[in-house]
């Protein structure tokens, strides 16, 4: 926690990360702060003005904004609280980013070009086309040694001008920074300009796990990691999933991957079974309709289970020169697939406005139009449409 005093206020609107409409609050400038606006690779820090939550700490110039729902008075008094959980996470993420770039350099010759810290896993960008398993292994064991070393992380201020800075790691300056120039060390391994938190000691990241490598920008390697608490909490959330294939499956662990093959073997015949029994359904369907001493103009079919191939097969077995068809599948209540068939003229003009009552999209030629149907419910008023239409055609 932390006494201020609140300097200004003023309405502002906040984007949500996820997207959506902007929520309305204000801007809120602090006499000093110690959230962290976001900056760095590094996300903001939450927290509470007195009782009011801050929902997104951004950086203007030397001036940290704190976005609050509700307005505070300028020269008011207030006590600042951080939240400590999500800090800490972000501490041991982006200290362990620095370890593992520096040794990734010292070892490797690898430089880190950028890194972002995510919100279930972090990534670092390396100057590197490729990255082999060897090297990621050897990478996170040398990493956790100087873990257990207990290696002392510190900070210090440099001024603008000192010709050490030239000696520090760094990505370059802001183009509107002013003031001192902040250096993060751990002793012996790296030093580095970096506005964000940091541990005070490598122990305190506790363990880095590397998750592996994923392919980055051009010739770049993204290497994906986890520090500190988020490899306790990846393992209990691969515990949890253990424990309950172990119980779906009825075998050990070390058992599951090839039940799981075995599983998929099986659904994959029965899919295949299913497919052939369906091509047979909609051939009998189609020759039931034939064998009717009287030929009907109109031929209109839903059938639950299905797909495109069966209502193709029904109106190619049943002709399309004389009738018309409309066949449907999937749940009456919900989305699912239709398919306009018969002479093309009648098609091309009925097939816009069938789509438009199901509420679908759809496309057609050469006397087909076909596609998808949010609601399936309408296919009563399709069906009332088609009986129009034919009884117009009709002599």
């Amino acid at each position: 926690q932390f006494a201020t005093r609140v300097v200004s206020c003023r309405a502002a609107e906040l984007r949500p990360e996820g997207g959506g409409d902007p929520v309305r609050g204000f801007h809120v400038v602090l006499e000093d702060t110690i959230l962290f606006p976001e900056g760095g690779g590094q996300p903001d820090d939450r927290g509470l003005i007195g009782d009011v939550p801050v929902l997104r700490v951004t950086r203007r110039g030397p001036e940290a904004l704190h976005f609050v729902p509700s307005a505070l008075q300028p020269g008011v008094e207030v006590l600042l609280s951080l939240d400590w959980e999500r800090r800490f996470d972000h501490m041991q993420q982006h200290s362990g980013q620095h370890l593992i770039t520096a040794i990734a350099e010292q070892m490797f010759g690898f430089k880190t070009t950028s890194w972002e810290l995510g919100r279930q896993r972090s990534l670092i960008e390396l100057d590197t086309p490729s990255v082999t398993a060897e090297q990621v292994e050897a990478l996170e064991r040398s990493v956790n040694e100087k873990i257990r070393d207990r290696v002392p992380v510190t900070v210090r201020e440099l001024e603008a001008d000192d010709p050490e800075i030239e000696t520090v790691r760094s990505r370059g300056l802001p183009d509107d920074h002013v003031g001192p120039v902040r250096i993060v060390d751990i002793e012996g391994i790296d030093s580095n300009m970096c506005c964000g938190t940091h541990v005070s000691n490598l122990s305190d990241l506790q363990v880095i796990k590397l998750l592996g490598t994923e392919k980055g920008k051009k010739n770049k390697t993204n290497l994906v990691f986890l520090a500190g608490n988020r490899v306790l909490k990846s393992i209990e959330q691969s515990h949890s999933t253990e424990k309950a294939l172990t119980s779906l499956l009825k075998n050990g662990p070390g058992e599951h991957v090839e039940a799981v093959k075995r599983l998929q073997s099986s659904v994959k015949l029965l899919q295949k079974n299913n497919l052939n029994l369906l091509r047979d359904i909609a051939v009998l369907i189609a020759r039931d309709f034939k064998s009717k001493p009287a030929p009907r103009q109109l031929f209109v079919l839903h059938r639950k289970e299905g797909d495109s191939e069966f209502m193709n097969i029904i109106a190619n077995e049943i002709g399309t020169e004389e009738t018309l068809l409309f066949l449907t599948v999937g749940d009456e209540k919900e989305a699912g697939l239709f398919l306009l068939a018969g002479p093309v003229e009648a098609v091309e003009n009925l097939g816009p406005r069938v789509a438009e009552l199901l509420e679908g999209k759809g496309a057609g030629k050469r006397g087909r139009f076909q596609g998808k149907a949010s609601k399936m419910s309408c296919r009563g008023e399709v069906q009332a449409l088609l009986e129009e239409f034919i009884s117009h055609r009709s002599p």
